[in-house]
């Protein structure tokens, strides 16, 4: 499938997603600086969240409109407060686009309801994300898929039975090119419960493209992906996390985001195909394998024995599986010490006998 000019893929690197979210703390020079960072670091795009407070939550501070878990890093915080502190201004979206279209960036975004949608159509956006927690918002889901664009869908928290009604209402409303992103909806997430093993079973569960979601602290777990078949890796992204920010305690700096985007290369690099015996970079180094030498001058006649033939380095005698073959035999010529062991070099009536 193609993101814009992009091949994402098995055949191709892996597609590397810098999300800034709300790591620009309400500045549009912070959120600029952020894409060229990301841009200078090797993401593949930038990806940015559409949404208001009002399209979120509701204004209200009763229960379950505010955070109650202790362990959150938001705890205590109202919603609609804090998506308002989190949320992008949508007349930013146009200027972080155009920026990252001139560093050769793709821009695309998170949205949340239906007028987030017809903006970002206007945008002409290359790809839509979907976040784990409007995985089953099918009419949202259904809105979306009907642009036509690739969908990138995050599964946190989504049964396989959710996520398969997720995946039929997007193919039914119009959509062809679609990733399956393994995600686990805690911030942070910790590598203990990440289970990279479900990628290869979305893969083959629903026939996409698949990838990660990762919400771990450095780089390891979206390295690891790569070798369980993801092809998509997002992650957060700042500056520098000791500026803080809503999402700034599980996010990448540009020199971990530039790590990422190397390894994650190496890995893809890596995989290659089931592959035994020489290959042809290997072919320089069978020359120092063990092989059967001569290791102390003989006289024509002499026996080869355990102290005067041994397998040893570089790989230019006889392999080490015919030293009791040798071992018995008589050489038919006066022999130096560091002479390959060779079949020409015996007696061959003495090679019958020592058999």
């Amino acid at each position: 499938m193609l993101i814009g000019d992009r091949t994402v893929g098995a055949d191709a690197r892996p597609y590397v997603i810098a999300e800034m979210s709300g790591n620009h703390n309400q500045s549009l020079d912070r959120a600029l600086r952020i894409v060229e960072a990301a841009a200078a670091s090797g993401a593949d795009a930038i990806k940015l969240q559409t949404y208001t407070p009002d399209t979120m939550t509701l204004d209200i501070s009763a229960p379950g409109f505010l955070i109650d878990d202790e362990k959150s890093l938001w705890a205590g915080r109202q919603l609609y407060d804090l998506y308002r502190e989190a949320h992008t201004p949508w007349a930013w979206h146009r200027p972080i686009m155009e920026r990252a279209a001139a560093l050769g960036l793709h821009c695309f975004s998170t949205p949340f309801d239906d007028t987030a949608v017809d903006f970002l159509e206007t945008l002409g956006v290359p790809a839509y994300k979907i976040a784990s927690f409007e995985c089953t918002d099918l009419p949202l889901i259904r809105k979306v898929a009907a642009t036509g664009k690739p969908m990138i869908i995050s599964t946190g928290m989504a049964t396989l039975a959710e996520i398969d009604e997720t995946v039929r209402t997007a193919r039914a409303a119009g959509c062809r090119d679609l990733v399956l992103l393994k995600c686990t909806s805690t911030y942070p997430s910790t590598p203990l419960n990440t289970n990279l093993r479900s990628i290869p079973v979305l893969r083959d569960a629903f026939g996409c493209e698949v990838g990660l979601s990762d919400h771990t602290m450095g780089c390891g777990a979206a390295v690891a992906a790569v070798a369980f078949g993801a092809v998509v890796i997002e992650k957060h992204f700042t500056e520098s996390r000791a500026e803080g920010g809503v999402d700034s305690a599980f996010s990448l700096e540009p020199a971990e985001f530039a790590q990422l985007r190397v390894e994650s290369e190496r890995a893809w690099q890596a995989l290659g195909v089931p592959s035994f015996g020489m290959s042809v970079a290997e072919t320089a180094s069978m020359r120092y394998r063990r092989s059967l030498y001569i290791v102390e001058d003989l006289k024509a006649g002499d026996v080869l024995t355990a102290a005067n033939l041994r397998a040893i380095r570089p790989g230019y005698g006889l392999p080490p599986r015919e030293l009791d073959a040798l071992l018995g035999c008589s050489v038919c010529q006066d022999v130096r010490r560091g002479t390959p062991a060779s079949w020409s070099l015996v007696h061959p009536a003495s090679a019958v006998l020592a058999t």
